[in-house]
């Protein structure tokens, strides 16, 4: 009777064990299933070559992290957004903002910044938007391309792009960042932020001028044949200016 009461104990331990790892299994099961939904799910980011004078930048865009700043920089880049020219103060549909746009300023071991119609600085799309500041996307890394601005909730179409982390890495939580450019990239803004400027405004004696932005949206391929990121001309690094000047 103890024998069979011992043999009827250890089957009932091991149907127990059994459902215990067959519960674990469906739960392990269960928890993968939600992570590859998950992972589905995320926002593909779409890429952007921009050419100009002095070759291509690539760069990736983060519509995860801003919606708004990846829209409205893709909906001027297309011509697919409305401005106001602020030269001329004529409405322009259908028209790509960046078009012809120059590298208005540059600042060695910082940044170069464009997108500005009016060419100077002073120059916006006619209308400005909120910011979009991500307590994980920070100055952190070369390459980080952001809107420029004349304070909080103030972008339009000016963006500038780092060079370096310990020139940017105290804009952190001031600007918007939307994307992220290759070291290619990052290497062609070197040469650019280094050609020969006016000290008075860092605006280049020669600019650099976008020619077009073509954007890549996933599973797409660009309508452009990428060029080669060319030399600029070397210039003795100048003082970088403070994180509100940007």
């Amino acid at each position: 009777m103890l024998k069979l009461l011992t043999i009827g104990l250890t089957l009932a331990s091991s149907l127990s064990l059994l459902a215990q790892t067959s519960s674990t299994a469906q739960k392990t099961t269960t928890h993968k299933g939600t992570a590859t939904k998950a992972a589905s799910t995320a926002k593909p980011e779409p890429k952007i070559v921009i050419h100009t004078t002095s070759g291509d930048m690539h760069c990736t865009l983060f519509p995860d992290k801003a919606p708004i700043g990846v829209e409205n920089f893709i909906g001027l880049a297309t011509g697919k957004k409305d401005w106001t020219n602020p030269v001329s103060h004529a409405k322009k549909r259908n028209v790509p903002l960046y078009d012809g746009t120059i590298f208005h300023r540059v600042i060695p071991e910082f940044m170069v910044q464009g997108g500005d119609p009016a060419g100077n600085g002073s120059g916006d799309p006619g209308y400005t938007f909120k910011d979009e500041v991500s307590s994980d996307l920070l100055f952190d890394r070369p390459g980080r391309m952001a809107y420029a601005n004349s304070g909080p909730n103030t972008n339009g179409s000016q963006f500038f792009i780092t060079e370096d982390v310990a020139h940017s890495r105290h804009l952190s939580g001031h600007y918007t960042i939307f994307g992220q450019c290759d070291p290619a990239t990052v290497e062609l803004v070197k040469k650019i932020a280094r050609m020969p400027r006016d000290p008075s405004n860092d605006k280049p004696f020669h600019p650099v001028r976008i020619t077009h932005i073509d954007v890549i949206q996933p599973g797409t391929a660009p309508a452009h044949t990428s060029g080669t990121h060319k030399s600029g001309t070397t210039h003795k690094a100048g003082t970088t200016k403070s994180a509100n000047e940007a």
